[in-house]
């Protein structure tokens, strides 16, 4: 029209596909607390919710949310991820979204804590926690859930 361009948007086909599944096609793997035990051990998923436990400390609504790649956690039904968890056989990394400063840094190598690279994409500090570290971190690593809280509110 004139000097100007338009551009008119039709639907050409939508399919739907309802049925059962075709042979050729994938089953989704169901991620629930048996899937975290194949992955991890009935030890770190202990652990994790040990861990759960200093977080309904500051929230008692807060449950596990059971994904492929992680385990969240949910109010209401609703994720609220603040701290993930990844069980691994030995441990379990612990991520807490917090901002990167050099004093949290610091707390956490005097701590003796083995900590991971900062990640920059989700701004969330990933800690291998063994069982040994719960004992004696537990009072700076609640501290660090209860500042994402802050931050996540």
């Amino acid at each position: 029209m004139g000097e100007h361009v338009s551009l008119v948007f039709s639907t050409v086909m939508d399919a739907v596909q309802r049925g059962l599944v075709d042979e050729d096609e994938e089953i989704a793997e169901v991620t629930d607390r048996a899937y975290w035990e194949k992955r991890g051990t009935k030890q770190t998923l202990a652990m994790t919710d040990e861990m759960l436990g200093w977080v309904r400390e500051l929230d008692p609504d807060l449950e596990l949310k059971y994904n492929k790649f992680y385990i969240g956690l949910a109010k209401d039904g609703r994720p609220h991820n603040f701290v993930t968890f990844r069980p691994q056989k030995d441990w379990v990394r612990l991520e807490i979204k917090v901002e990167r400063s050099e004093e949290t840094e610091v707390l956490l190598n005097k701590a003796g804590l083995d900590v991971m690279p900062y990640d920059q994409r989700w701004g969330s500090f990933r800690i291998r926690v063994s069982k040994a570290d719960m004992a004696k971190s537990k009072e700076l690593l609640t501290d660090l859930m209860r500042r994402a809280r802050g931050d996540a509110e």
